[in-house]
């Protein structure tokens, strides 16, 4: 199923000739669609239209706002309506031609891609010749959003974007405008999206045609594009991903914990709750075998486009939580669980199954929070249950068969930080500005965890399986 969003507003003069051809428009074989429509309170008798046109037609649903708020408004309310496998957001003018759908489906359907963008640049068969300094600043935008993003696009701005429905649906939109394109590719390319770009017709309108877009929309979409480069702003449901992401993202912290982990690791590894990968990317290194495994769908997507083509390293589905899930037994010399036991309800079970994965005298990789008492609204926003004390950690281990080798506090610092945030000022996720500031003076605090009399923020345990 194919379902395309067309937001639509005061287009009374083209919507029943462009909806007739959206209806007409060939598909691959076997694939049906839904025409999820959105009026953004139109004014000009659209509406009366769009109604006569949905009582006729079953394919089509309708939906109306009844306040204007913009296309990114209009775009929103329809994902949430999508019911099919894919969502192609089409425009309710004739600017962009149905008969390529076909084109923009291939790589969706081929595995190979999770969204695809339509670009007007690339070599399509015909192209309206435009304004000079209208299509300036489309190369303009689209440059700056490569900037931010990384990605290497040619037409950000394009309308004609497809998308996995799941991964649509899971991405927040927060433009209520125009911004919407910038704000989706931004967050495409956060997420790590595999994004493909096709060539299209492009039949564009002029001003007295009725074109909506204006200079200053492009003003906004260029500060949409710095505002979500700035921001992780990345699932629709948190789960923590926004603050854990967020987190992953200094890569001198990242390397230090990396760096007591590394010289305890074998040729065979399983890491569980991978989340996006941050740690598995740096560890696989040369080892023979890394697993990677998750529970959450959206970052097993993640791991999967992640490691796409690392012959080393495999993607696996595994519930943490549900020492049942784990399918191994004694098949790997190295496990790794990294801020996983804080937020299952059940840490036990966990270990349960990490034991019955490694071999007998394999070692695991234990990272954890400690402090009970700095538990506050930032463990609570990150989906954690609970911080540990050193003797909970030791219980826990030497119940589930395991026997402590070595520990590590680190980041004493961090402690002090960490309690004003979340005990005092009762903020649900670290300011950016302060993990960068932190994360580049990383080799001073890893001084000071010698001298510090208190304990750390995080607990590193290396533990030997009994047996």
């Amino acid at each position: 199923m194919l379902s395309i969003l067309i937001p639509v507003y005061n287009e009374r003069t083209v919507v029943e000739r462009s909806l007739r051809q959206v209806l007409d428009a060939p598909l691959p074989e076997q694939m049906e669609r839904e025409l999820v429509i959105v009026d953004d309170c139109s004014k000009d008798g659209t509406w009366d239209i769009l109604q006569r046109l949905a009582a006729a037609e079953p394919r089509i649903r309708l939906f109306r706002h009844e306040v204007n708020q913009g296309k990114g408004a209009a775009v929103r309310t329809a994902i949430g309506y999508a019911d099919g496998d894919f969502s192609l957001i089409q425009d309710a003018d004739l600017e962009y031609d149905p008969q390529e759908y076909p084109i923009l489906l291939k790589p969706l359907l081929t595995g190979h891609a999770d969204a695809v963008f339509g670009s007007r640049y690339l070599a399509g068969e015909q192209r309206r010749v435009l304004p000079y300094w209208h299509t300036k600043i489309n190369h303009f935008l689209t440059w700056a959003s490569n900037i931010f993003s990384n990605l290497h696009v040619t037409d950000m701005e394009t309308c004609y974007k497809v998308f996995r429905t799941d991964l649509l649906k899971s991405i927040p939109i927060r433009s209520n405008r125009f911004g919407f394109e910038p704000e989706i590719t931004m967050k495409c390319a956060k997420r790590r999206l595999r994004i493909y770009e096709v060539p299209i017709s492009y039949h564009g309108r002029t001003y007295e045609e009725g074109k909506k877009i204006g200079w200053r929309d492009g003003v906004k979409a260029l500060a949409v594009i710095v505002k979500f480069w700035l921001i992780d702003d990345l699932y629709t449901s948190p789960h923590g991903r926004g603050t854990l992401i967020t987190l992953t993202r200094t890569p001198s912290y990242v390397r230090w914990i990396v760096s007591l982990l590394r010289p305890h690791l074998g040729d065979h590894v399983l890491e569980i709750g991978a989340s996006t990968g941050a740690f598995s990317a740096i560890l696989m290194g040369r080892r023979l075998r890394y697993v990677a495994a998750e529970g959450d769908p959206l970052y097993l997507h993640a791991l999967r486009n992640r490691f796409l083509r690392t012959p080393n390293v495999e993607v696996a589905e595994c519930d943490a939580g549900r020492a049942e899930s784990f399918p191994w037994t004694n098949e790997f010399d190295t496990a790794i669980c990294l801020n996983v036991l804080e937020g299952l309800e059940d840490p036990a079970s966990a270990l349960a199954g990490l034991r019955k994965s490694v071999k007998p005298g394999g070692r695991l990789l234990l990272l954890a929070p400690l402090g009970p008492g700095l538990f506050g609204s930032i463990d609570r926003a990150m989906g954690q249950r609970r911080r540990f004390s050193r003797k909970q950690v030791g219980e826990l281990l030497h119940e589930a068969g395991f026997e402590i080798e070595t520990t590590h506090q680190i980041n004493k610092m961090g402690r002090v930080a960490w309690w004003l945030s979340s005990r005092v000022l009762r903020r649900e996720r670290p300011s950016k500005l302060t993990l960068k500031f932190f994360d580049k003076t990383v080799w001073l605090w890893r001084l000071l965890d010698h001298v510090l009399p208190w304990s750390g923020l995080s607990l590193i345990v290396v533990a030997r399986r009994r047996g």
